[in-house]
Formats: C-alpha cells, sequence, structure tokens
C-alpha cells in the first residue's frame, strides 16, 4: 500500500489519521450500494509530514503558534501569514509527485478536479471544523494541481483554522492535513441536506437548501436558496427564494459568479420527486453513520452525487429509552440552578437521590413528564408548578399540548406513571404556624447526620458503597417526607397569597418579596452573613490581609499561625468552614471541588468584603431587612383596613405574613442537608480512591469521577479497571461543556423553547421572570465563575445560574440577573431575604448584557434596559 496517496474505494473511517475526516468519510460513502460519488484519491498526512516536518523555520513558527490565545489576533494573523507562505513555496519531495501523478493518469488528460482539504480533526462527532480548511474547484494540469495541495496544507494555518483549534482545544502540533483529489461535477444544482432539523433539532424533520450551479456559494453565503423540509416522505415545508445569481466553473479554470436569468430567478431548484429521493439518499447515508449528518451534494443529469457528509455537532443529545414512544424531557439542572455538565460519578449519586426516575443526555439530567402530561391531574399540577417556577417551560409544555401530531399516553406497564409526585393542596397535611416545627424538622436533620458521622467511619471497601447506597434510599423520601414538603408549600402558598390578594386589593405587585427579607431560620442566607463575620475577624490584621492578597494555595490556612493575627483568622475560617465548608458551586455534582477541600476559593470574596465594609455589616443588614418587613406589614396593615371588610382584610394577610416569615426560611434547609450528606459520602470515597491511586490502579483521584457509582464499587472489589473508560469519557465531557442544555426537548430531538407572554414593556426591553420586586440602576458585572468575580458596591450581578455557593456574593451587589431559575430557587428565595431586585430565566443572559453596561433591572415587572 502506498503511503502517500490512496483511491477512495480503499479508505475508510479506520484510517482517520491517515486521510482526515473528509478522506475517511468519502470512502465509507462511495462503497455504499446506490450512492454516488465522484471518483477521485486521497493525499495521506504521510506527505504533508514528510514536507514539513523537517523543517526547521517550520518548527520555529509552529512553536510560537502553541500558547497563544484567542485573544491575541495580531499575534496569530502574522504567524499564519508566516506560515502558510512557508508551506506554500516548500517544493514537494519528487517522490511524492511520482504518486500523485500515477494517480492521475488514471483520469483523461483534460480531466478538472476539485482539490479539498482534509483535517484530522475535521468532521469528528465533536467537532465539525467545516470551512476551517480551503478548496479548490476545476483544477486542470498536474501542475496546477500540486499547487493547489500546498495550498491546502497551507490553509489548515488560516487565521479562523488556527483560533477555531485554539477554542475547542486542539493541539496545533497534533493536527495534520489530507488532500482529496475528485473529479469534478459540473452540476446543474447542488446544496446542503440535514438530516435534523439545524435549527429546532427535530430529528424527524430533514432539511434541504438548494440553488442553481455549484454547492461552494451556498458554504460562502453568496447566493440565496431554495429550502425544503421533509419528515417521513412528505415534504411539509418549502420556501422558493429569489435566485439572483449561482457559481458556475469558469473556462480557464475556477469559478465564476453568474447572474441568473429573469426566468429562472424564481423557478423551484428541484422538483418533488427529487427533493424525496434526496431525503431517501439522506436517511441511507445517516444510518450508515449512525447520526445526524451535513451532507454536501449537486445534481448533474438526472443523478445525485454526493461530495461530502459529516456528523452534525451542534445537536444536543437525545436521552435513550428502549420504546418508542413519544417523550418529553424537562432540565433538572434548570431547576437545580446547575446547568454545566455533571461527571459520571456525580450523575450516579444524584439519580440514586431522587424519587423519579432520571434520563441522561450530554452530561445532564433529564426528567420524561409525558405520562404526567397524558393525565388530567397530571397535566394540570405540571402546568401550575412549573408554571410558577419556570414560565419559559409552562409555554415550552403548552406548545406541546397543542400540537395534533405529538400523542401523549401512560405507559401500559406504569398506571402510576401519570401520578403527581407533589401532593395536591386538598390532600397536604395541615401546618400549624409554630416555629418549633422548622426547629424540631433540623434538630432531626442534625442528629441523622451525626449519626451518618459516626457510621460511615466503620466502613470500608464495597461495604462502603453497599452502606451509602443503602443511606442514599432511606434518605431518597426524607426531602418529601410529609411535614417537611407541608411546611415547604405552606411557605409558597403563603407568598403567593400575599402577592395575589394584595395586588387585587391595593394594585401593589410583588409585596411579598419585601416581607419575606431576613425571615429566620435560612441556613443560605445566614452563610452569606457569616463570610461578613468571618472578614470581619481578619480586618484588623493587615498582615493576614496581605498574605490573602498573594496566596491561592489550598493549603494556607498552614501558613498562617506564624502572622500576626493569624491565628485568630485561621479560627474563624475554620469556624465557618465546619458549617460550610461542604458547599461549592455546582454542589450537586458531588465530584466539585468543596471549599472544604479548597478554602482558597474563598479569599477573593474575603478580601471583597474587607474593602467593601464596614465592620459589623452582618447585624446591619440582616435588622435592616427586618425592620423594612415589618414595616411593610405594617403599613399594608393600615391601608387595608380602610378598605371594605378591611379588618378581615387585614387579619387574613398578618396571618399569611406571619406563616411565610415562620417557614420560608426552611426552603433552603433540605438542600443543605443533602449536601451535607454528599461530603461525608466523598470523604469516605475519596480514602477508597487514594488506596487505587496507590495501587496504580487509576492514575489520579480525578479519574475516579468518570467512573459511575456502580462501576467505582466494583473496581474497589476486583482492583481492576478498564482503561479505556476514563479517557473516552473525559472527551464525552468536554463535548457537554460546549453544549447548552435545553429546558425541554422531545424524544425527537426538537428542542421547544417558551416564551414570556407578556405585553406593554419598554422598545428593546430584555424579558424575563421577575422574583424580587424593585428597580435599579447600576453597573453589570457580567461573571461565569464565583471564583475570579470582582464586585464594587452598585454593581448588578449577570451570570448563568447561582446556586448557594454564591450567597456570599449578594451581599456585594444591587441587583441579580441570571439565566435560568424560577420563584421558588435559590438565587430567587435569597435575593428577596436580601432586599435585591432580581430576574431569572433570561436565555441568554450573559450574552445579551456586555459586561460593564449600565443598566436598569425591574425586578417587579421582570425586564431589563440597556442603558449605556
Amino acid at each position: 500500500m502506498n503511503a502517500y496517496a490512496l483511491d477512495l474505494h480503499n479508505i475508510d473511517t479506520n484510517s482517520l489519521a491517515l486521510f482526515g475526516g473528509k478522506g475517511a468519510n468519502l470512502g465509507e460513502l462511495i462503497r455504499m450500494e446506490d450512492i454516488t460519488v465522484p471518483r477521485g484519491f486521497c493525499i495521506t498526512t504521510a506527505a504533508y509530514r514528510a514536507v514539513v516536518e523537517q523543517n526547521e523555520a517550520f518548527n520555529i513558527l509552529l512553536q510560537q503558534l502553541t500558547g497563544l490565545t484567542a485573544n491575541q489576533q495580531k499575534a496569530v494573523s502574522e504567524i499564519s501569514g508566516n506560515i502558510r507562505h512557508l508551506i506554500a513555496q516548500i517544493p514537494i519531495p519528487v517522490d511524492i509527485v511520482a504518486t500523485i501523478t500515477k494517480q492521475l493518469a488514471t483520469f483523461g488528460e483534460n480531466t478538472a478536479f476539485a482539490v479539498r482539504s482534509s483535517a484530522t480533526a475535521e468532521d469528528l462527532p465533536t467537532a465539525s471544523f467545516a470551512g476551517q480548511q480551503d478548496s479548490y474547484l476545476n483544477v486542470t494540469g498536474e501542475a496546477a494541481i500540486l499547487q493547489h495541495i500546498s495550498l491546502c496544507w497551507a490553509s489548515l494555518f488560516t487565521e479562523r483554522a488556527i483560533i477555531y483549534r485554539i477554542q475547542n482545544g486542539f493541539d496545533h502540533q497534533k493536527i495534520q492535513l489530507a488532500v482529496v483529489v475528485q473529479q469534478m461535477i459540473f452540476p446543474q444544482a447542488a446544496g446542503i441536506l440535514f438530516t435534523a432539523h439545524p435549527v429546532n433539532a427535530n430529528r424527524k424533520i430533514l432539511s434541504i437548501d438548494a440553488s442553481f450551479g455549484l454547492g461552494e456559494a451556498i458554504v460562502a453565503g453568496v447566493v440565496n436558496t431554495d429550502n425544503y423540509q421533509v419528515n417521513n416522505g412528505q415534504i411539509i415545508h418549502r420556501q422558493i427564494a429569489t435566485k439572483q445569481r449561482a457559481l458556475y466553473a469558469a473556462k480557464d479554470g475556477g469559478t465564476t459568479l453568474q447572474e441568473i436569468t429573469p426566468a429562472l430567478q424564481q423557478q423551484q431548484v428541484l422538483t418533488d420527486e427529487q427533493v424525496l429521493t434526496l431525503e431517501r439518499l439522506g436517511r441511507k447515508i445517516e444510518a450508515h453513520f449512525g447520526c445526524p449528518q451535513d451532507i454536501e451534494w449537486c445534481l448533474a443529469d438526472g443523478i445525485f452525487y454526493i461530495v461530502q457528509s459529516r456528523p452534525v455537532t451542534t445537536l444536543y443529545p437525545i436521552p435513550m429509552v428502549n420504546n418508542a414512544d413519544n417523550h418529553v424531557y424537562v432540565s433538572v439542572g434548570h431547576q437545580q440552578m446547575m446547568t454545566d455538565p455533571i461527571k459520571p460519578l456525580g450523575l450516579s449519586f444524584f439519580l440514586l437521590t431522587t424519587p423519579r426516575p432520571m434520563f441522561t443526555a450530554g452530561g445532564r439530567l433529564f426528567v420524561d413528564v409525558a405520562p404526567l402530561l397524558a393525565t388530567p391531574a397530571g397535566r394540570e399540577m405540571m402546568i401550575n408548578v412549573l408554571g410558577q417556577s419556570d414560565p419559559l417551560i409552562k409555554d415550552a409544555l403548552l406548545n406541546i399540548l397543542e400540537r395534533k401530531d405529538f400523542a401523549l399516553s401512560v405507559p401500559a406497564d406504569d398506571p402510576a406513571a401519570g401520578q403527581p409526585t407533589i401532593p395536591p393542596p386538598s390532600g397536604r397535611p395541615p401546618v400549624d404556624n409554630d416555629p418549633a416545627i422548622v426547629s424540631n424538622l433540623v434538630k432531626e436533620a442534625q442528629a441523622s447526620l451525626d449519626t451518618l458521622k459516626q457510621d460511615i467511619q466503620t466502613k470500608s471497601g464495597p461495604a462502603l458503597f453497599d452502606f451509602i447506597q443503602e443511606d442514599l434510599h432511606q434518605q431518597k423520601t426524607r426531602g418529601y417526607a410529609p411535614q417537611s414538603l407541608a411546611v415547604i408549600l405552606a411557605a409558597m402558598d403563603a407568598y403567593s397569597w400575599l402577592n395575589e390578594k394584595i395586588n387585587e386589593w391595593l394594585g401593589e405587585k410583588n409585596v411579598a418579596d419585601i416581607l419575606t427579607q431576613s425571615v429566620p431560620n435560612n441556613i443560605t442566607s445566614e452563610m452569606g452573613l457569616a463570610l461578613l463575620d468571618v472578614a470581619d475577624a481578619i480586618r484588623p490584621y493587615p498582615d493576614v490581609i496581605e498574605y490573602l492578597q498573594q496566596v491561592r494555595d489550598p493549603h494556607f490556612l498552614e501558613h498562617l499561625n506564624s502572622l500576626r493575627g493569624g491565628r485568630e483568622s485561621r479560627e474563624a475560617i475554620e469556624d465557618f468552614l465546619a458549617k460550610y465548608g461542604m458547599r461549592c458551586p455546582g454542589e450537586i455534582d458531588i465530584t466539585k471541588t468543596r471549599w472544604h477541600e479548597n478554602p482558597a476559593i474563598l479569599i477573593p470574596i474575603l478580601l471583597s468584603h474587607i474593602k467593601n465594609f464596614a465592620p459589623n455589616a452582618s447585624i446591619r443588614m440582616f435588622e435592616q431587612g427586618q425592620q423594612e418587613a415589618f414595616k411593610k406589614a405594617q403599613e399594608l396593615t393600615d391601608r387595608l383596613k380602610l378598605l371594605p371588610d378591611g379588618e378581615q382584610k387585614a387579619l387574613e394577610v398578618q396571618q399569611k405574613i406571619s406563616f411565610v416569615r415562620t417557614f420560608m426560611g426552611y426552603r433552603e434547609y433540605p438542600k443543605y442537608e443533602k449536601i451535607c450528606r454528599y461530603f461525608l459520602y466523598k470523604q469516605a470515597i475519596l480514602k477508597e480512591i487514594e488506596q487505587l491511586v496507590q495501587a496504580y490502579i487509576i492514575a489520579e483521584k480525578e479519574d475516579s469521577y468518570y467512573l459511575t457509582f456502580d462501576e467505582l464499587r466494583e473496581v474497589v472489589r476486583t482492583r481492576e479497571l478498564d482503561r479505556q473508560i476514563i479517557p473516552q469519557r473525559k472527551a464525552a465531557y468536554i463535548t457537554y461543556e460546549k453544549l447548552s442544555p435545553p429546558r425541554v426537548m422531545t424524544s425527537d430531538g426538537e428542542i421547544i423553547t417558551g416564551k414570556y407572554q407578556r405585553d406593554h414593556l419598554p422598545a428593546n426591553a430584555i424579558v424575563g421572570l421577575p422574583v424580587s420586586a424593585g428597580v435599579i440602576e447600576g453597573r453589570a458585572r457580567v461573571i461565569l465563575n464565583m471564583e475570579t468575580a470582582v464586585l464594587e458596591e452598585g454593581d448588578i450581578l449577570v451570570t448563568a445560574f447561582t446556586d448557594p455557593s454564591w450567597t456570599p456574593l449578594f451581599v456585594s451587589i444591587k441587583g441579580l440577573i441570571t439565566e435560568v431559575g424560577g420563584l421558588m430557587t435559590h438565587g430567587a428565595v435569597i435575593a428577596r431575604e436580601y432586599g435585591l431586585p432580581a430576574i431569572v430565566g433570561i436565555d441568554n443572559a450573559t450574552r445579551l448584557i456586555k459586561d460593564g453596561q449600565r443598566i436598569r433591572l425591574n425586578g417587579t415587572e421582570g425586564y431589563v434596559e440597556i442603558l449605556g
């Protein structure tokens, strides 16, 4: 077998490193029955290496490229130009030329060719690389072909290709280029075919763009195209464009853009029969490769030629199920305020704690709500509960329910599937307005934690995993214990009642947001205030502050004692960690680093508190919130008494206010208890993992996070590990990080997006869900990582999501905007307690709002205005 060039018939996807993505896929396609691919051959990556590897100037330039970031555009541009110029000038070795000449000899002397780049990282399931390297059409003659092969090699270092590799984590030195040389087809029409809808991701809808002439004009975006959408042999959408220009082959080589005669401009490019033929070809190619495909095709003399097929890398994966029923998947992450992917160990832990079946896709969790939507009771509960929590989910579900082509049914083998998991109001146990109820619930939880802490220390090996699984099973229903759930629901009901009735009686919206400021027994808001107290303990000691400004070592506490005030500072930090050290960003993923594991995460926040606050700020903030709540309660009472039946109205409102203030704080406690248990589990499991590392069974402790709970237990038991699993899952996780999970999607893969149903808002307003009343203007601080947050007084925090670990930042801001969340999720609850106007559920807020912009946040009506 020649190492430098091979006929396409002798190539397949097992030779990706030799022929690149495009070449390997064409080799697969050309051997498929009923698929027509233009004849050709592929010049391998071995030829590319022979040209550049021993070139000293090339290697120097390549080394300069390593380490650059995508923001260093000037340096990237300069090195890019130098590398491309160099490669284009390097003579192709004689033996490679001879190999190419031999392949060309099998074609006619005047044959025209398409010369296309095929990178080794191209057309992978995880990255498309589409359009990053150059292709050339209508090339004739050996000298011209050799020249354009060199130009293809050089295009591996275009600016766009370099930046794409930087952004997607590909090593410039490991990416190589093959070149596909194919007989040129001169088509009457050409286009692109997606075997899944490119916008909403529906896998059942195939989309075809078509125009006259060559398809490269479509890829370049310089011509208008017809669009046809097909579902199972039916053309469901047809949009005929005015096609003024088309790309055709030029007489002297290359291509030229020509005007289309007026008679053809409105003509349909493809007949219906041709559209359906393309659908059949597309589905056949998709089935062969096993995933949705982006296919380039051309039509010449009634024959469809396939010139490229690559995986569609931007689609969100669909949860795997073993039936063909219609399913509706709702994102768990949007409810849990953590939409980042979760590693396999974290996913399996969460699945062991949830009372409802869940599905994984793209490193996230989803619940199938189709069985609930299929029953009247379930449908009402879903729409009401999720509608209050997240209107975008409600609107998406209503969209699905209105469809005639998406039937929902309760599985025959699960008669309880359509039953609500949250008891309806009539089925809830009554709750007395007694603060002792919350105190007793907290005491019970703490006693359970103390028992777990003692018992887990006696377990090791497989018995530890059995113990944890049994404990998880016992705790699965604890968060849904009747009294615990009744307390939370009573607070939520009272909160909603107050907002509804005060708006009805007095015309004031979202009044409960003020009434819930500084409620007692909120473990999360107490945590934010407690870190202010830690800052108070450190503030008197300049040596400690100077040390903290310079250190980011996870073990920094060990060195504090040598400093003046170090012992006092260390004790304050350790006291805080003893109560809250199990928390961290993304804490529902057990694999995330906890504050206790790396307390240096808290240093920037502590330094910010020391700088921005005076001593005893925590007491003042809590008392101010209390006073505002009590003042509002008195004002409402006075105003209500002036109304008809005012005394009765005032009495009812006072009772509801009391309910809210007695029980709302407990809303955060069940999750705190869960995260405490997680930390105890993790500490015990890490001891087992350390033994695996010492025995060289696992390379490092973080590798174990890519195993499920059951897989890790089996490794601990057998002391054996399939070493292919971890690299594969690491690669998958990197892919998942680039995906944005949908709130709602169907088993067809279609992403259903909801809308806020509101009118009469200012022009250009960015709309979200109002969760904490008030209007504030200030500087937007777009922060995606809590650890790098730098805030000043008056800033409005804009981020993707918050969980309890973000609470210490809330004392430093004047308002909050997040992309996900609901009325009773963490960010909303704490924002109300701290008296911060807040809006959640603004899709793409971190991109719509730029860091440093001055904005107006209206937390009462639920919109943001950009002021400048």
